[in-house]
């Protein structure tokens, strides 16, 4: 081979073997500088050091291709022993995980789980992380430990992925077991929800300690053909979907724990003990297909995905599982869901005084948390917030397991005390007040109010109603599933006194959050024509309801004078609430008697501030009016705007203002039984943001015919001395008496939570003066606060 050379340095390929721990990425190439051509290779795990490649002008092109030959031969059996040599891992997400697709990523190596440092980690590790896992991808990841601090080795360092691998063992790192990080480093990844179909994880270990989520693709509870028309189902076969088969499991292995945590993640709070007699007779006549692991939970995990794998089972011939039956769970339905043998459902219920609740969530079995001591409500600070103590709470209320255990007050914000800090359950408590916590909430405010999400059962609302021609699925005519003559038809519902309330109900049943608006007439949304017909008519609410349905109504009966069509009810749904909170406090402070003469009150008497009995005086007469200050807090999730926009607003000539809203609040005077005696109203003349928390903007302002409206997190101050802040008490005789405050009293605009829309004082005038006490927003305390205080002032201390 005349006028060839050949130079190439092979010095690192004699150590091959050194070179299988190096990682890295180089790219080779390969170029004959006469024809131009250029040949390159990527590889990882391994360096191939070849430092010169000559090919001298004039060679033949063949004796060139020759030579490459040589070389990807050589660069193909150095990769090949390279990825024969990669570590052998798996993953799992641990820690002081909010949701089963979250928390500390934990490798598990040489027998051995260890963390990941958060150096150099990146997005994209945290996508080949989760599609490892099973998940679609990540959405975020989490340095510094965010999910808690690991323990054990920190087996991988400086993880440099691109995003294309298959697993984090492929990615360029320090190698496995070299590190400089401590645990406070430990990264954290926060996954998409949703799983990769037909995702199946190969066991390459003898590891019987990773969890099902890595297993399965869906899980679920058949019943029998008996109970085929129960709802919820509460009882039947556990199923798992494996490669696009459900599969019984064997119950050789089961527990009760297994159990609990199988209700648990389909809504409900407990499980009991069923007729085995049946499911054992029927197990000997159909073939049986089961699942080749046993399960092994400790009863406190949010998700059977979550429980670990016990040991294989070793398939029989005959398709048994030794002495064993297939599964089958019985479970325990809260009282909200229970069936009733002649509605189907429970009606809407008055529930006994709990110790825990939950406020401000947009559907069902959610909600900021709130908990009773002393007679007072108040809320949990979210310092070592997690899944158990969430689930402890939905347990509570006769819900499932918890979804999420929120943070940050993302429910909005409460009122009042904070009544526990830092809870610790072990997982079985019967209430969150059993659980170990810190009364002392030094430093916690309400931004940090806990909140949950937890696991209903599956009722079927949301198949029987549905929102018709709206511009998105969240707006719509109002069409309901109803049976008439032996079939399921859709028809509408009557809009005579449709309001916020039954928008709340509708919205909720199918999902959608909070209403935003009702509409009594819809002849702009084009429903579907077969639906026109009335259906349902005389509906009324009270909020509590999970259905339409629920509600009360006339029945078979319609009466919709009317009709259908385009004056069917509607609504509009929404994500998000505002939420006004009176400051009582101010209330009780700024109250005072003032003798006004009746000259000075010519507007006032215009806008009806006053008792009809004042359109009798003459100028030089006076009234007697309880005056005081309001300050209104929107502690909502969105800000509070006026129903109307600017054209609707009514101009208001003696006070030379416009009113957004015609009546924004009621101020009364009832006696002890309950009876008004005296009373006023405050039209919103002016929604404005007076003041706002730190770091919130103003939005609002009524100067120059601004836009109207109270920001998240801001308030509106209504002092004293302006017209109609006031009660007129001319007429009142001396005594005891109720003094009571209510915002936004015709529901004209939604909120997240009504109850505490309303204050109410103690009350007492002896002809000359007044005095109130013990104020307190509607819903902050006991209704039977005497006989059922709640939780006391002890401690639990760790």
């Amino acid at each position: 081979m005349a006028g060839f050379r050949l130079q190439c340095w092979w010095e690192a390929v004699k150590r091959v073997n050194s070179f299988k721990s190096v990682a890295g990425y180089r790219e080779s190439a390969l170029l004959h500088p006469a024809a131009g051509v250029t040949w390159k290779t990527h590889f990882t795990g391994t360096t191939l050091l070849l430092h010169k490649i000559n090919v001298f002008r004039g060679e033949s092109l063949a004796m060139a291709f020759s030579s490459a030959l040589c070389i990807f031969s050589l660069l193909a059996l150095v990769q090949g022993q390279s990825e024969s040599q990669q570590p052998k891992i798996q993953l799992r997400l641990a820690g002081d995980k909010r949701k089963h697709y979250e928390g500390r990523l934990e490798v598990f190596y040489n027998n051995e789980w260890g963390t990941i440092c958060d150096d150099d980690f990146s997005i994209e590790a945290a996508h080949v992380a989760c599609r490892e896992l099973g998940y679609l991808g990540a959405v975020a990841w989490s340095p510094s430990a965010k999910f808690g601090q690991g323990e054990g080795r920190i087996w991988l360092d400086n993880v440099h992925c691109t995003g294309g691998e298959k697993s984090l063992a492929e990615c360029p790192s320090n190698g496995v077991g070299v590190s400089d990080c401590r645990h406070s480093e430990d990264v954290g990844v926060i996954c998409n929800q949703k799983r990769i179909p037909g995702h199946r994880f190969i066991n390459t270990m003898n590891n019987n300690v990773e969890t099902l989520e890595e297993r399965v693709e869906e899980i679920r509870i058949r019943p029998i053909s008996s109970h085929l028309k129960r709802i919820p189902v509460t009882e039947g076969y556990v199923e798992i979907k494996d490669r696009g088969k459900w599969r019984q499991i064997c119950d050789e292995q089961w527990t009760h724990l297994n159990s609990r945590v199988t209700c648990g993640m389909y809504g409900f709070p407990g499980e009991k003990k069923y007729n085995n007699k049946v499911y054992k007779s029927l197990s000997m006549r159909k073939k049986k297909n089961y699942w080749g692991f046993s399960v092994n939970c400790t009863g406190n995990e949010a998700h059977l995905s979550s429980c670990r794998l016990g040991k294989a089972l070793e398939p029989k011939r005959n398709g048994t599982c030794g002495r064993g039956l297939p599964v089958v769970v019985s479970c325990v339905p809260g009282r909200a869901f229970a069936s009733s043998s002649s509605t189907g459902f429970r009606k809407a219920y008055r529930p006994e005084q709990p110790l825990v609740r939950l406020r401000g969530g947009a559907n069902i079995g959610e909600g900021r948390v709130e908990v009773l001591k002393n007679g007072v409500w108040g809320t949990v600070c979210d310092d070592n917030w997690n899944l158990r103590a969430a689930t402890i709470v939905c347990r509570e209320l006769g819900f499932g397991s918890a979804k999420e255990a929120l943070t940050g007050a993302k429910l909005g914000q409460g009122m009042g005390p904070v009544h526990m800090n830092e809870v610790e359950c072990s997982g079985f408590e019967k209430s969150l007040t059993d659980c170990y916590f810190n009364n002392d909430a030094l430093g916690c405010s309400h931004e940090e109010d806990a909140a949950v999400r937890c696991n209903i059962p599956a009722m079927g609302f949301q198949k029987r109603i549905r929102l018709s021609g709206g511009r998105n699925p969240y707006e719509g005519r109002v069409e309901v599933l109803t049976e008439k003559n032996g079939s399921l038809i859709w028809g509408t519902v009557c809009s005579e006194n449709w309001g916020m309330i039954e928008a709340m109900v509708v919205c909720r049943q199918l999902g959608l959050g909070f209403a935003s608006h009702a509409f009594q007439e819809t002849w702009y949304w084009a429903g579907d024509a077969s639906a026109d017909n009335v259906v349902m008519s005389g509906v009324r609410c009270s909020g509590t309801e999970m259905s339409l349905p629920q509600c009360l109504h006339h029945g078979k009966h319609i009466n919709c004078p009317r009709g259908g069509g385009r004056f069917a009810a509607g609504v509009s749904c929404s994500d998000t609430a505002p939420d006004l909170v009176l400051n009582a406090q101010l209330v009780e402070q700024t109250a005072y008697l003032e003798d006004r003469p009746m000259y000075a009150l010519e507007c006032a008497l215009e806008e009806n501030c006053l008792s009809s009995t004042a359109k009798k005086n003459d100028h030089s007469s006076y009234r007697r009016l309880l005056r005081f200050s309001s300050q209104i807090h929107n502690v909502g999730q969105s800000d509070f705007r006026p129903k109307m926009g600017h054209h609707a607003w009514t101009w208001h000539e003696c006070h030379r203002h416009y009113h957004s809203i015609e009546v924004f609040t009621h101020y009364d005077l009832l006696s002890l039984n309950g009876t008004k005696v005296a009373e006023g109203h405050k039209a919103s003349f002016c929604l404005e943001d007076t003041q706002c928390d730190e770091g919130i903007q103003k939005r609002y302002l009524c100067a120059n015919f601004g836009e109207q409206g109270i920001t998240v997190g801001c308030w509106d101050t209504y002092r004293h001395d302006i017209d109609c802040q006031w009660i007129d008490i001319t007429d009142v005789k001396p005594g005891d008496y109720i003094f009571q405050v209510v915002i936004n009293p015709n529901y004209d605009v939604a909120e997240s939570d009504y109850t505490n829309n309303f204050m109410k004082c103690k009350c007492r005038y002896d002809g000359y003066r007044i005095w109130t006490y013990h104020c307190h927003t509607g819903g902050s305390r006991s209704s039977d606060m005497d006989e059922y205080p709640g939780m006391s002032n002890r401690l639990h201390f760790r």
